[in-house]
């Protein structure tokens, strides 16, 4: 009886395909009730390679005779592996990307027992969601030494007799299928087909795991579902594209991190170009500590608290949901305080070092120094309605915290293509400009004159009707 090992891979990358960048590649192997993490990465890389490098690195630990169950959240390395492999061999890897890599992937597979399976990325599966938190590290890791790097600890996989192995989503298990080419594409369609394809998911274009420009949509930033039961993320209900602002609270146990205050709320509305695009996340948290007198500022009770998550549970999803984009809170450094450690503690970045962060307490004291600057405060400054705020709630001080920092700002862009009536519009297009100017009258010489006068008599000769630019 052989062994069965599962396995979850993946990579990522900063600044992909740029000069800059760095990248990391992670494998998440679960072997019975035993789990082993490797993890590593490099710079000056793509997206691309480190998913190849996390399933070379991956299948290069595990014994020869295992039967391997892979699990990637990339496309480009299953269906290269199982789909477009033999047509790039066939034409001895002419115009394929990462050769190399391909090549030692094809290595290491042979004579293996393996069925490669594609995962959605940041959907809340634990096994991916691993992998993708051990190639953040792998690119921490090349970046902190400047180099190649590699965290493979020394492990030995049990008997093949010990082993008891159950594996989620087994219905979803693609197997490879081998064709006979000459007889199904003896064109070459399907591999021309696998180039196109290839061509869309170069290593440009492919999608980011850290971020990078290319996650600044809303689309990209924003999940679409809920990744974790009592975590609410409400999808964008307007597609816009530009750099993501979220507008961010906390409620706490407390006003000292420092001293073991705990995070127990946090909201986060989304805005792209000073448009709310009607993305939000809320959660709950179980502080796994008494609220004590903080209760009478937000209202939140121990009992309300009981059978809330822990933040080491909600963590990734939350990070995933605010990493890359800038983050605007009032008095931003106590946010910013409590979600570092809450974060660290979680084994995951500093929130400050993948996020701008703006401060709308800093901004309103830098224009209206000596006055009073709380949200309460910027709110009747600013006449912006009024919203019933006896006890404090994340989600509702940072809807509030948008009107303020918009009001703040200028209000919002008042010449907007988008909000332009359609008469408003097509005067805009349509309206001209009258501009006086005295253009000078160049007459024609006698000589001209008469050339012209012997053209239209041969005109008309020929064509025996009278010519147009005759007097």
């Amino acid at each position: 009886m052989s062994q069965t090992i599962t396995l979850y891979v993946d990579g990522a990358c900063r600044g992909n395909g740029k000069d800059v960048a760095v990248g990391g590649w992670g494998a998440y192997i679960q072997h019975g009730s035993e789990e082993h993490k490797i993890y590593g990465g490099e710079l000056q890389t793509t997206n691309n390679r480190m998913e190849l490098m996390a399933a070379i690195e991956g299948i290069s630990i595990c014994p020869q005779t295992a039967k391997l169950i892979i699990w990637t959240d990339s496309n480009y390395v299953k269906k290269g592996i199982t789909e477009w492999i033999e047509g790039w061999k066939r034409k001895n890897w002419k115009d394929v990307k990462n050769p190399d890599l391909w090549q030692q992937l094809d290595a290491v597979c042979q004579g293996r027992e393996i069925e490669w399976n594609w995962i959605k990325g940041h959907a809340g599966h634990a096994g991916n969601e691993m992998a993708d938190h051990l190639a953040n590290l792998g690119a921490d890791l090349a970046q902190k030494q400047g180099q190649k790097s590699r965290h493979v600890p020394q492990f030995d996989f049990a008997p093949a007799a010990s082993i008891t192995t159950t594996t989620e989503q087994s219905t979803a298990i693609a197997k490879p299928v081998e064709k006979d080419w000459l007889l199904d594409d003896p064109f070459g369609l399907e591999l021309a087909e696998a180039e196109e394809m290839m061509e869309f998911m170069d290593d440009e274009i492919a999608s980011t795991e850290l971020p990078d420009t290319a996650a600044n949509s809303p689309e990209a930033a924003a999940p679409e579902t809920m990744l974790h039961p009592q975590v609410v993320i409400t999808p964008a209900t307007l597609a816009i594209n530009g750099p993501r602002q979220l507008i961010l609270d906390t409620e706490t146990t407390g006003f000292y991190y420092q001293d073991g205050d705990r995070i127990i709320e946090v909201g986060a509305i989304e805005m792209v170009n000073r448009k709310l695009t009607g993305s939000s996340i809320h959660i709950y948290i179980n502080p796994k500590k008494p609220v004590g007198d903080s209760v009478n500022v937000h209202g939140i009770t121990d009992e309300f608290l009981q059978d809330k998550p822990l933040f080491e549970d909600i963590s990734q999803v939350l990070f995933d949901y605010l990493k890359g984009a800038e983050i605007i809170a009032h008095n931003a450094t106590f946010d910013m305080n409590f979600l570092n450690m809450e974060f660290t503690r979680a084994s995951l970045p500093a929130l400050s070092e993948v996020c701008e962060v703006t401060d709308t307490l800093a901004m309103a004291k830098s224009r209206h120094p000596g006055q009073k600057n709380s949200l309460d405060a910027l709110v009747r400054r600013y006449e912006i309605p009024q919203r019933d705020r006896t006890f404090h709630g994340a989600l509702l001080d940072a809807e509030i915290l948008s009107d303020v920092y918009l009001a703040m700002t200028g209000g919002q862009v008042a010449f907007d293509m988008d909000a332009l009536s359609h008469s408003e519009e097509q005067n805009s297009r349509s309206g001209t400009m009258r501009i006086e100017i005295d253009l000078p009258v160049i007459l024609p010489s006698a000589e001209e004159l008469q050339e012209h006068e012997n053209w239209i008599k041969q005109f008309e000769e020929k064509q025996g009707t009278p010519c147009l630019f005759a007097k």
